[in-house]
Protein backbone atom coordinates (compact mmCIF):
# COMPACT_ATOMS: atom_id res chain seq x y z
CA UNK A 1 0.00 0.00 0.00
CA UNK A 2 1.24 3.53 -1.00
CA UNK A 3 2.14 5.58 2.00
CA UNK A 4 0.07 8.44 1.04
CA UNK A 5 -3.12 5.78 1.66
CA UNK A 6 -5.21 7.19 4.28
CA UNK A 7 -5.53 5.54 7.77
CA UNK A 8 -8.85 5.22 7.45
CA UNK A 9 -8.12 2.50 4.72
CA UNK A 10 -7.07 0.27 6.89
CA UNK A 11 -8.93 0.23 9.70
CA UNK A 12 -11.85 -2.08 10.28
CA UNK A 13 -14.43 -0.56 12.81
CA UNK A 14 -13.01 -2.94 15.81
CA UNK A 15 -10.33 -0.57 15.32
CA UNK A 16 -10.83 2.81 14.44
CA UNK A 17 -11.61 3.75 18.23
CA UNK A 18 -8.39 2.43 19.07
CA UNK A 19 -6.58 4.32 16.92
CA UNK A 20 -8.15 7.34 18.04
CA UNK A 21 -7.83 7.20 21.41
CA UNK A 22 -4.11 6.62 20.77
CA UNK A 23 -3.69 9.74 18.27
CA UNK A 24 -6.01 11.96 21.18
CA UNK A 25 -2.96 10.77 23.85
CA UNK A 26 -0.36 11.60 21.49
CA UNK A 27 -2.00 14.78 20.80
CA UNK A 28 -2.55 16.03 24.12
CA UNK A 29 -0.74 14.09 26.62
CA UNK A 30 2.20 13.40 24.71
CA UNK A 31 1.77 17.10 22.66
CA UNK A 32 4.03 15.43 19.77
CA UNK A 33 4.60 17.71 17.16
CA UNK A 34 2.22 17.99 14.01
CA UNK A 35 5.00 16.56 11.87
CA UNK A 36 5.84 13.74 14.34
CA UNK A 37 2.00 12.99 14.93
CA UNK A 38 1.15 12.60 10.96
CA UNK A 39 4.58 10.46 10.87
CA UNK A 40 3.34 7.97 13.62
CA UNK A 41 -0.13 7.55 12.08
CA UNK A 42 1.12 6.96 9.14
CA UNK A 43 3.80 4.67 10.01
CA UNK A 44 0.64 2.74 12.04
CA UNK A 45 -1.41 2.83 8.39
CA UNK A 46 1.34 1.48 6.90
CA UNK A 47 1.89 -1.72 9.29
CA UNK A 48 -2.16 -2.58 9.75
CA UNK A 49 -2.54 -2.21 5.47
CA UNK A 50 0.53 -4.77 5.71
CA UNK A 51 -1.32 -6.86 8.08
CA UNK A 52 -4.05 -6.65 5.79
CA UNK A 53 -2.38 -8.44 3.14
CA UNK A 54 -0.41 -10.50 5.51
CA UNK A 55 -3.20 -12.05 7.57
CA UNK A 56 -5.75 -12.09 4.94
CA UNK A 57 -7.96 -9.32 6.03
CA UNK A 58 -8.60 -6.49 8.47
CA UNK A 59 -7.21 -7.02 11.85
CA UNK A 60 -8.87 -6.67 14.33
CA UNK A 61 -8.55 -6.49 18.55
CA UNK A 62 -7.72 -11.10 18.50
CA UNK A 63 -5.19 -10.31 15.75
CA UNK A 64 -3.04 -7.57 17.06
CA UNK A 65 -2.61 -9.07 20.86
CA UNK A 66 -1.69 -12.78 19.01
CA UNK A 67 0.87 -10.86 16.71
CA UNK A 68 3.97 -12.94 16.86
CA UNK A 69 7.93 -12.33 16.55
CA UNK A 70 7.84 -13.37 13.53
CA UNK A 71 5.04 -11.11 12.18
CA UNK A 72 6.98 -7.55 13.23
CA UNK A 73 10.05 -8.78 11.62
CA UNK A 74 7.94 -9.80 8.72
CA UNK A 75 6.47 -6.06 8.25
CA UNK A 76 10.42 -4.47 8.62
CA UNK A 77 11.66 -7.07 5.95
CA UNK A 78 8.68 -5.89 3.73
CA UNK A 79 9.46 -2.02 3.88
CA UNK A 80 13.17 -2.94 3.79
CA UNK A 81 12.75 -4.74 0.57
CA UNK A 82 10.77 -1.56 -0.46
CA UNK A 83 14.33 0.50 0.12
CA UNK A 84 13.03 1.84 3.38
CA UNK A 85 16.16 3.99 5.26
CA UNK A 86 17.35 2.06 8.30
CA UNK A 87 16.50 5.49 10.27
CA UNK A 88 12.92 5.01 8.66
CA UNK A 89 12.61 1.49 10.00
CA UNK A 90 13.68 2.80 13.70
CA UNK A 91 10.83 4.99 13.64
CA UNK A 92 8.39 2.94 12.06
CA UNK A 93 9.21 0.69 15.08
CA UNK A 94 8.88 3.41 17.52
CA UNK A 95 5.60 4.15 16.26
CA UNK A 96 4.50 0.68 16.78
CA UNK A 97 5.58 0.49 20.25
CA UNK A 98 4.07 3.87 21.21
CA UNK A 99 0.71 2.33 20.15
CA UNK A 100 0.82 -1.10 21.59
CA UNK A 101 2.11 0.59 25.30
CA UNK A 102 -0.77 2.94 24.70
CA UNK A 103 -2.71 -0.72 24.44
CA UNK A 104 -1.13 -2.14 27.19
CA UNK A 105 -1.43 1.13 29.76
CA UNK A 106 -5.26 1.37 29.06
CA UNK A 107 -5.79 -2.15 29.21
CA UNK A 108 -7.22 -2.95 26.08
CA UNK A 109 -5.45 -5.56 25.27
CA UNK A 110 -1.26 -6.25 25.41
CA UNK A 111 1.25 -7.89 23.37
CA UNK A 112 4.97 -8.47 24.00
CA UNK A 113 6.31 -9.74 21.24
CA UNK A 114 7.03 -6.28 19.73
CA UNK A 115 9.45 -5.69 22.95
CA UNK A 116 11.65 -9.02 21.21
CA UNK A 117 12.38 -6.85 18.33
CA UNK A 118 15.85 -4.39 18.23
CA UNK A 119 15.49 -1.32 16.51
CA UNK A 120 17.43 -1.52 13.13
CA UNK A 121 20.88 -0.31 13.38
CA UNK A 122 21.69 3.30 12.00
CA UNK A 123 24.86 4.57 10.63
CA UNK A 124 25.92 7.91 12.33
CA UNK A 125 25.04 10.88 10.04
CA UNK A 126 26.03 14.14 10.75
CA UNK A 127 23.85 17.59 10.28
CA UNK A 128 24.43 18.98 6.90
CA UNK A 129 24.62 22.70 7.09
CA UNK A 130 24.95 25.48 4.90
CA UNK A 131 28.10 27.38 4.82
CA UNK A 132 28.33 30.93 5.73
CA UNK A 133 28.27 32.70 2.53
CA UNK A 134 25.57 30.11 1.41
CA UNK A 135 23.15 30.59 3.99
CA UNK A 136 23.56 34.34 3.06
CA UNK A 137 23.11 34.32 -0.30
CA UNK A 138 19.94 31.99 0.63
CA UNK A 139 18.35 34.78 2.51
CA UNK A 140 18.94 37.06 -0.26
CA UNK A 141 17.85 34.72 -3.05
CA UNK A 142 14.78 33.70 -1.22
CA UNK A 143 13.07 37.28 -1.69
CA UNK A 144 13.41 36.88 -5.49
CA UNK A 145 11.78 33.43 -5.86
CA UNK A 146 8.68 34.02 -2.93
CA UNK A 147 6.33 35.87 -5.58
CA UNK A 148 6.06 37.76 -8.78
CA UNK A 149 6.68 41.38 -7.26
CA UNK A 150 9.67 41.37 -4.79
CA UNK A 151 7.41 43.90 -2.88
CA UNK A 152 4.56 41.69 -2.17
CA UNK A 153 4.43 40.42 1.71
CA UNK A 154 4.41 37.08 0.70
CA UNK A 155 8.20 37.84 0.07
CA UNK A 156 8.57 39.48 3.04
CA UNK A 157 6.63 36.46 5.40
CA UNK A 158 9.12 34.11 4.00
CA UNK A 159 12.04 35.98 4.51
CA UNK A 160 10.95 36.27 7.71
CA UNK A 161 10.70 32.77 8.25
CA UNK A 162 13.90 32.11 7.13
CA UNK A 163 15.38 34.41 8.89
CA UNK A 164 14.33 32.73 12.36
CA UNK A 165 15.25 29.83 11.24
CA UNK A 166 18.82 30.92 10.49
CA UNK A 167 18.75 33.50 13.04
CA UNK A 168 17.28 31.87 16.15
CA UNK A 169 18.20 27.86 15.24
CA UNK A 170 14.18 27.10 15.36
CA UNK A 171 12.88 24.09 13.84
CA UNK A 172 10.49 25.10 10.62
CA UNK A 173 7.76 23.55 12.91
CA UNK A 174 8.55 25.99 16.02
CA UNK A 175 8.48 29.23 13.68
CA UNK A 176 5.16 28.21 12.30
CA UNK A 177 3.36 27.36 15.66
CA UNK A 178 4.36 30.70 16.66
CA UNK A 179 1.18 32.71 17.18
CA UNK A 180 0.57 36.45 16.97
CA UNK A 181 0.42 37.39 20.78
CA UNK A 182 3.99 35.34 20.77
CA UNK A 183 6.36 37.95 19.02
CA UNK A 184 7.72 40.16 21.85
CA UNK A 185 7.47 43.60 20.29
CA UNK A 186 10.00 45.36 23.25
CA UNK A 187 11.88 42.39 24.95
CA UNK A 188 14.63 41.05 22.60
CA UNK A 189 13.72 37.13 23.97
CA UNK A 190 11.18 34.95 21.98
CA UNK A 191 9.54 32.21 24.03
CA UNK A 192 9.59 28.99 21.70
CA UNK A 193 7.40 25.67 22.74
CA UNK A 194 9.39 23.03 21.12
CA UNK A 195 8.97 19.59 21.18
CA UNK A 196 7.11 17.69 24.25
CA UNK A 197 6.02 21.20 24.86
CA UNK A 198 9.32 21.76 26.20
CA UNK A 199 10.33 25.89 26.52
CA UNK A 200 13.20 27.96 25.99
CA UNK A 201 14.12 31.40 25.27
CA UNK A 202 16.26 32.56 22.42
CA UNK A 203 17.47 35.97 21.66
CA UNK A 204 16.18 38.06 18.86
CA UNK A 205 19.06 39.35 17.12
CA UNK A 206 18.62 42.57 15.04
CA UNK A 207 18.43 41.39 11.74
CA UNK A 208 15.55 38.93 12.59
CA UNK A 209 13.34 41.66 13.86
CA UNK A 210 13.77 43.34 11.35
CA UNK A 211 12.61 41.01 8.89
CA UNK A 212 9.80 39.95 10.97
CA UNK A 213 8.64 43.32 11.81
CA UNK A 214 8.71 44.05 7.94
CA UNK A 215 6.99 41.00 6.98
CA UNK A 216 4.17 42.41 10.23
CA UNK A 217 3.54 45.91 8.61
CA UNK A 218 3.21 44.36 5.60
CA UNK A 219 0.75 41.51 6.22
CA UNK A 220 -2.81 42.12 4.71
CA UNK A 221 -4.47 39.95 8.04
CA UNK A 222 -4.40 41.31 11.43
CA UNK A 223 -1.49 39.98 13.56
CA UNK A 224 -3.14 40.52 17.10
CA UNK A 225 -4.46 36.77 17.51
CA UNK A 226 -4.08 33.83 15.56
CA UNK A 227 -0.70 32.53 13.52
CA UNK A 228 2.14 34.54 13.21
CA UNK A 229 2.62 33.58 10.18
CA UNK A 230 -0.63 33.71 7.31
CA UNK A 231 -0.87 31.83 4.48
CA UNK A 232 -2.48 33.72 1.28
CA UNK A 233 -5.91 33.17 2.35
CA UNK A 234 -4.98 33.80 6.33
CA UNK A 235 -4.98 30.55 7.35
CA UNK A 236 -1.79 28.89 9.33
CA UNK A 237 1.28 29.40 6.89
CA UNK A 238 2.06 25.14 6.35
CA UNK A 239 5.38 23.93 6.39
CA UNK A 240 5.07 22.70 2.18
CA UNK A 241 5.30 26.38 1.06
CA UNK A 242 8.43 27.02 2.47
CA UNK A 243 10.25 23.79 1.60
CA UNK A 244 9.19 24.35 -2.38
CA UNK A 245 10.82 28.22 -1.42
CA UNK A 246 13.91 26.24 -0.36
CA UNK A 247 13.89 23.99 -3.56
CA UNK A 248 13.34 27.09 -5.89
CA UNK A 249 17.06 28.81 -4.18
CA UNK A 250 18.60 25.52 -4.21
CA UNK A 251 17.85 25.45 -7.73
CA UNK A 252 18.71 29.10 -8.23
CA UNK A 253 21.84 28.71 -6.59
CA UNK A 254 23.21 25.27 -6.83
CA UNK A 255 22.92 23.89 -3.88
CA UNK A 256 22.58 20.55 -2.67
CA UNK A 257 19.63 18.56 -1.63
CA UNK A 258 20.53 18.57 1.88
CA UNK A 259 19.67 22.51 1.41
CA UNK A 260 16.51 22.09 3.39
CA UNK A 261 14.53 24.50 6.01
CA UNK A 262 16.42 22.30 8.70
CA UNK A 263 19.51 22.73 7.78
CA UNK A 264 19.14 26.75 8.69
CA UNK A 265 18.97 25.34 11.99
CA UNK A 266 21.88 23.16 11.32
CA UNK A 267 23.41 26.32 10.05
CA UNK A 268 22.65 28.49 12.92
CA UNK A 269 24.44 25.77 15.35
CA UNK A 270 27.71 25.14 13.43
CA UNK A 271 28.50 28.50 12.66
CA UNK A 272 28.25 29.71 16.45
CA UNK A 273 30.13 26.71 17.41
CA UNK A 274 32.84 27.86 14.79
CA UNK A 275 32.84 31.73 16.10
CA UNK A 276 33.37 29.95 19.54
CA UNK A 277 29.92 29.03 21.02
CA UNK A 278 29.83 27.41 23.96
CA UNK A 279 28.23 24.23 23.23
CA UNK A 280 26.50 24.33 26.65
CA UNK A 281 24.42 27.68 25.69
CA UNK A 282 24.26 26.45 21.71
CA UNK A 283 22.26 23.19 23.53
CA UNK A 284 20.14 25.24 25.74
CA UNK A 285 19.56 27.03 22.59
CA UNK A 286 18.75 24.73 20.00
CA UNK A 287 16.56 23.22 22.95
CA UNK A 288 18.56 19.72 22.67
CA UNK A 289 17.20 17.24 26.03
CA UNK A 290 20.68 15.79 25.59
CA UNK A 291 24.11 17.24 25.60
CA UNK A 292 25.06 14.16 23.01
CA UNK A 293 23.10 15.55 20.68
CA UNK A 294 24.45 19.06 20.63
CA UNK A 295 28.06 17.39 20.01
CA UNK A 296 27.70 15.73 17.32
CA UNK A 297 28.07 19.48 15.89
CA UNK A 298 31.83 19.37 17.24
CA UNK A 299 32.00 16.80 14.11
CA UNK A 300 30.97 18.97 11.93
CA UNK A 301 32.53 22.04 12.66
CA UNK A 302 35.93 19.67 12.29
CA UNK A 303 34.46 18.88 8.82
CA UNK A 304 33.33 22.53 8.35
CA UNK A 305 36.80 24.20 9.20
CA UNK A 306 39.05 21.75 7.16
CA UNK A 307 37.21 22.48 3.96
CA UNK A 308 37.62 26.18 4.64
CA UNK A 309 41.34 25.49 5.35
CA UNK A 310 41.04 23.61 1.67
CA UNK A 311 39.86 26.01 0.12
CA UNK A 312 41.38 29.18 1.54
CA UNK A 313 45.21 28.18 2.53
CA UNK A 314 47.63 28.73 0.09
CA UNK A 315 48.78 25.33 1.16
CA UNK A 316 46.61 23.55 0.41
CA UNK A 317 45.66 25.13 -3.27
CA UNK A 318 47.07 22.70 -6.08
CA UNK A 319 49.23 24.47 -8.53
Amino acid sequence: MDDTDRLEDTLSPALAPLVRGWQDHLRAERRLSSHTLDAYLRDLGQFLAFLNTHLGGFPDRADLATLEVRDFRAFLAERRNRGVSPTSLARNLSALRAFFSYLRKNNILQNDAIAAIRSPRRSKRLPRPLGEQAARQTLETAREHTSPSPRDWVAHRDVAVLTLLYGCGLRISEALDLDAQDWPTRDDMLRIRGKRDKERLVPILPVVRQAVEEYRTRCPFPLREGPLFRGVRGGRLNARNIQLLLARVRSALGLPPSATPHALRHSFATHLLTAGGDLRTIQELLGHVNLSTTQQYTDVDTAYLMDVYNHTHPGAKKN
